[in-house]
């Protein structure tokens, strides 16, 4: 339990594993790697598995007769492939059955504060998850981005509404922040959901994002995470601020 507890939840120990993407993006992920994920993945009831995109098939396989979401990453992790690449890459991985489509934006179009691009990239991509039933999330990767960016990107986000927008991808020189995350929900307020991602590998930092907004965390520290959490509930609930 946190200290200093104003607006009180309550979540059951399995509603915070729903929260967490269970994550490995490692370019040598192997399939014993992508076995032992999705087995993870069973054993603490998981939320989703996130991988690159050319191990969808097989997570699809093994996660079978769950409800466990497999997830893509798409243009992972620069985000620096022409629309037409990114379209085709999320149609590829739906096909391989890809529950959740995570793409990262074009940065050099954000800097060139091309937002018409930008918008229509996301407008494009959050389209056809919708079509499919597939969960969208817009990956920003805040740590190379200055504040107006963030903000101008999460007001494109409220207009479009894809599932998720998410600060980061892991793979970049800072990860989630909790500030990044209480600005980006002010923003989007309940039109659209925050994930964080990057760096988060303790039960402490995890509350602490929840607390801040982000209603999804991405994380390969979710095993360590979540017995953390198990030795401080109590009858099954965790109460956090």
């Amino acid at each position: 339990m946190m200290k200093g507890m104003k607006n009180m939840k309550r979540y059951t120990i399995d509603q915070l594993a729903q929260m967490i993407d269970h994550t490995n993006l490692k370019p040598f992920a192997d399939q014993a790697a992508m076995e032992s994920l999705c087995r993870e993945a069973q054993q603490f009831h998981f939320k989703m598995v996130a991988i690159n995109s050319v191990q969808t098939a097989l997570c699809k396989h093994l996660l079978e007769g769950t409800d466990i979401h497999v997830g893509a990453a798409i243009s992972f992790p620069l985000g620096q492939t022409t629309l037409e690449t990114k379209v085709f890459e999320t149609q590829d991985a739906i096909e391989d059955g890809a529950d959740e489509i995570d793409y990262v934006v074009n940065l050099s179009e954000v800097k060139n504060k091309n937002y018409r691009y930008i918008e229509k990239e996301m407008e494009t991509i959050t389209d056809i998850c919708r079509e499919e039933g597939v969960i969208s999330k817009v990956i920003f990767e805040n740590c190379y981005l200055e504040k107006d960016e963030i903000e101008a990107l999460a007001r494109i986000a409220r207009k479009v509404k894809p599932d998720f927008i998410k600060t980061s991808t892991g793979f970049g020189t800072g990860g989630a922040t909790i500030e990044d995350v209480r600005f980006m929900k002010e923003i989007v307020g309940d039109d659209v959901k925050v994930k964080a991602a990057g760096g988060i590998r303790d039960a402490e930092t995890f509350l602490a994002m929840i607390e801040a907004g982000a209603e999804r965390i991405g994380t390969s520290s979710g095993v360590q995470i979540m017995a953390s959490l198990q030795t401080k509930e109590t009858d099954g609930v965790m109460t956090i601020e």
